[in-house]
């Protein structure tokens, strides 16, 4: 496992993400979890009272995960295949993770109507949105900004709830990086109650 790799999933990752609202015994889902450098961090968090449900549509990528699962031990990670839609009931998720993986698909509403789908009411859906047009520009996203992808997440149902610039893990070093966190709709309605 590379330095930052290691780095990452050891301890900077644990910060990060409760920096970003990740808390013990919530229930998360890792969206294009890839080998679980988010996963592994996110587990670690939420405990062993909580739940991450990685989810990649990769088999040879799973199986990368879990083993590098397998070197942490953690019993609160469990893997899901599939290509958009989440064997996962309504309502049952904490927090929604799509770190680097919106830039893959072109019809990205399929993304953002699963994550809400998935939220409780009191949940939000955390993006990593790289590859945007100042950003590595890559595929689907090359042609928009940070506030076209906010834009497109609110026609979706959500909110903008947070912004923050931190440093996170990308494929193997660490990036300086935007995430966006969004409460749903239905969130702001419970509040508004």
């Amino acid at each position: 496992m590379k330095d930052n790799i290691r780095k990452w999933v050891e301890k900077d990752g644990e910060l990060f993400f409760k920096s970003i609202g990740v808390k013990r015994k919530d229930i998360v889902l890792d969206f294009g979890c890839g080998e679980g450098h988010y996963t592994i961090p996110a587990a670690k968090v939420v405990g062993a009272e909580g739940k991450v449900y990685a989810f990649d549509k990769d088999k040879d990528v799973l199986r990368e995960s879990e083993k590098t699962i397998g070197q942490f031990g953690l019993k609160n990670i469990e893997l899901i295949e599939g290509n958009t839609k989440v064997s996962l009931e309504d309502s049952s998720v904490d927090a929604v993770l799509a770190y680097d993986v919106v830039h893959y698909e072109k019809n990205r509403k399929i993304i953002y109507d699963e994550a809400y789908r998935l939220l409780k009411p009191t949940g939000f859906l955390s993006l990593y949105p790289k590859h945007y047009k100042k950003d590595s520009p890559l595929m689907e996203l090359a042609s928009l900004g940070l506030e076209d992808v906010i834009k497109e997440i609110e026609t979706a149902g959500f909110i903008l709830r947070d912004r923050f610039f931190k440093k996170c893990l990308h494929d193997n070093y660490y990036n300086e990086c935007y995430i966006l966190n969004f409460k749903t709709k239905k969130t702001q309605e419970a509040e508004d109650v």
